[in-house]
C-alpha cells in the first residue's frame, strides 16, 4: 500500500496531508480562514469559495512537503459528509479529479468518524487506543458521546438537544466582546476570573442518559449581562463570567460522559476529539473521571483536535486495512456524493459482503 493524500474541507479550515501506510504523517498542511471573522462566524458561501482558491496550491505544496510525486500516491480520501455542503463539494471533487487522473481509488470519508479514530493514531495512545473505547466528541458543530467499537461500528449514546459546546464558548464571546471563534478567547479571558460571584446552572446534570444542553446555559450568561447593557462591562466581571461559564461546561460534560460511561461498562478508554477538546480546564475534568473509573484518558495534540486532514488519511488507512481483513476489495467511492449529514450507524454498510 503506498501513501495517501488526504483533503479536508468540511468547514472553515482548507487541510492536505500525506500519511504513509503505517500511519506516519509524511507532510500535513492547515489553511484557516480569516473572511468569517467580521461575521463572527462561519458563512458557509465564504468557505467554500476559500476551499475552491486554495485547494489546488495546497496540494501540491503537501507533495513538495513530503518529496513525493503525484504518481506515488496509492489513494486519494476526503472528507464526503458531514459537514457544509459547499466546501464537502469542493473537497471531495478535488480529490476525485485526482483519482481519476492518477488511475487511484477514491475513499470517502465520514468527518465524524475520522474524529472517531484519530485515538488510534500510532503513538498517541501508549500501546494504542484497542476498541471498545468512549469517544467524546466536542466542536463548534457537534456534542455526542459515541460508543466505538470497531472501524465502521458505533453507536451514538447520546448527543446535544440544541447548541454543540463549542457553539455556545462562540455565542458567550460574542456576548462578553470577544473575538472569534470564542473558544480560545473565553478560556484566555477566564484564567483571570473568580467564578464564584457568578453562578450559573449545569442543565441536564444528574438526568439520566448521556444527552447535553448548553441553550439554557447560554441563556443565563445573557441574564448576567443584562445589568451591564446601559454602560461598559467591567474586565473583572467579563473575566469572572467567562470562568463562570467555563466551569460550567466541564461540569455539564464530565456529568454527560459519566453517565456515558455507565452506559458502556466495556470502554477500555476514554477518548475526546474535536476543537472544544482543546479546551485545558475541560481536559483536566475528564482526566479525573477516568482516573476515578481506572480508566486511561486520551486526546489528540492541540493541532489534530480541530478539522485536520491527518484524521481524513488515517480513517481512510484504516477502512481500506478492514475492508482487506475482511476479504472486500479496496473501496472505490466515486459515486458516493458529498452529503451534509452522513449518520455514522451507516458506516457498517461499507463492510458488508457483496450478495452472491
Amino acid at each position: 500500500m503506498a501513501p495517501i493524500l488526504a483533503i479536508e474541507s468540511s468547514c472553515d479550515d482548507t487541510a492536505c496531508a500525506i500519511l504513509s501506510p503505517d500511519g506516519t504523517i509524511l507532510a500535513e498542511t492547515v489553511l484557516s480562514q480569516a473572511g468569517h471573522v467580521p461575521f463572527g462566524g462561519v458563512v458557509p458561501e465564504i468557505a467554500a469559495r476559500a476551499h475552491l482558491a486554495a485547494l489546488p496550491a495546497l496540494v501540491r505544496h503537501t507533495l513538495d512537503v513530503a518529496a513525493l510525486p503525484a504518481g506515488a500516491l496509492g489513494a486519494i480520501a476526503a472528507s464526503t459528509g458531514p459537514g457544509l455542503i459547499g466546501g464537502l463539494i469542493v473537497g471531495a471533487g478535488m480529490a476525485k479529479g485526482l483519482a481519476v487522473a492518477l488511475g487511484r481509488p477514491f475513499v470517502a470519508v465520514n468527518h465524524i468518524e475520522a474524529h472517531a479514530l484519530t485515538a488510534r493514531l500510532p503513538g498517541l495512545v501508549p500501546g494504542g487506543a484497542s476498541f471498545p473505547y468512549l469517544l467524546l466528541l466536542v466542536s463548534g458543530g457537534h456534542c455526542q458521546c459515541i460508543a466505538v467499537e470497531g472501524v465502521g461500528r458505533y453507536r451514538k449514546l447520546g448527543g446535544t438537544i440544541d447548541d454543540a459546546a463549542g457553539e455556545a464558548f462562540d455565542k458567550v464571546a460574542k456576548m462578553l466582546g470577544l473575538g472569534w471563534p470564542g473558544g480560545p478567547a473565553v478560556e484566555a479571558l477566564a484564567r483571570e476570573g473568580d467564578p464564584a460571584p457568578w453562578p450559573l446552572p449545569r442543565p441536564l446534570r444528574g438526568r439520566p442518559g448521556c444527552d447535553f444542553s448548553f441553550s439554557g446555559l447560554k441563556t443565563a450568561v445573557a441574564q448576567k449581562l443584562a445589568p451591564f447593557a446601559d454602560g461598559a462591562l467591567p474586565r473583572d466581571a467579563a473575566a469572572g463570567i467567562a470562568a463562570s461559564f467555563q466551569d460550567a461546561v466541564a461540569d455539564i460534560v464530565a456529568d454527560r460522559v459519566a453517565h456515558a460511561l455507565d452506559m458502556m461498562p466495556q470502554a477500555t478508554l476514554l477518548v475526546a476529539a474535536g476543537g472544544v477538546a482543546a479546551n485545558t480546564a475541560l481536559r483536566t475534568r475528564l482526566t479525573t473521571l477516568a482516573t476515578s473509573r481506572a480508566l486511561p484518558f486520551a486526546a489528540p495534540p492541540l493541532r489534530l483536535c480541530t478539522d485536520n486532514a491527518v484524521m481524513v488519511g488515517w480513517a481512510a488507512i484504516e477502512t481500506l486495512r478492514e475492508r482487506r481483513r475482511l476479504g472486500l476489495p479496496p473501496t472505490d467511492d466515486l459515486d458516493l456524493l458529498p452529503r451534509p449529514r452522513w449518520p455514522l450507524e451507516q458506516m457498517a454498510e461499507r463492510f458488508a459482503h457483496p450478495a452472491p
